[in-house]
């Protein structure tokens, strides 16, 4: 695995599991779409810059320590209208639920920033 990319590792009995960061950032990405009062993901200031150097923003990002554990940062943008702190909170359980359910990893922070507001 010559990229870049995060890996959680997983030792097994029969041999090691790798679950890519892009992996993680689908399931965050799916989460979201689920919460009422999210319009989407949203890249911030500078992602175009990030992209010519080789980098994805996805409005997403996942660090994984030493230890498996995962922090995620979403920049998402609401709907105007919406409470941005409910909106907000809910985001953050849906997440935190998605990854748990389906990568089974310890999460030690989801914050969620919200970037911009959207009429409907």
């Amino acid at each position: 695995m010559a990229d870049n990319k995060q890996y959680i590792t997983q030792i097994q009995e029969n041999g090691t599991l790798l679950i890519s960061e892009d992996v993680i950032a689908a399931i965050i990405s799916h989460a979201l779409n689920e919460v009422e009062g999210v319009v989407g993901l949203s890249t911030k200031l500078g992602a175009d810059i990030v992209e010519l150097i080789g980098k994805k923003s996805r409005g997403v990002k996942v660090a994984i320590d030493e230890n498996n554990v995962l922090s995620v940062d979403c920049n998402i943008v609401v709907y105007y209208g919406q409470s941005v702190v409910d909106v907000a909170k809910a985001a953050q359980v849906a997440v935190t639920n998605a990854i748990s359910a389906m990568a089974g990893v310890e999460i030690s922070a989801v914050n969620i920033n919200v970037c911009g507001i959207a009429r409907q």
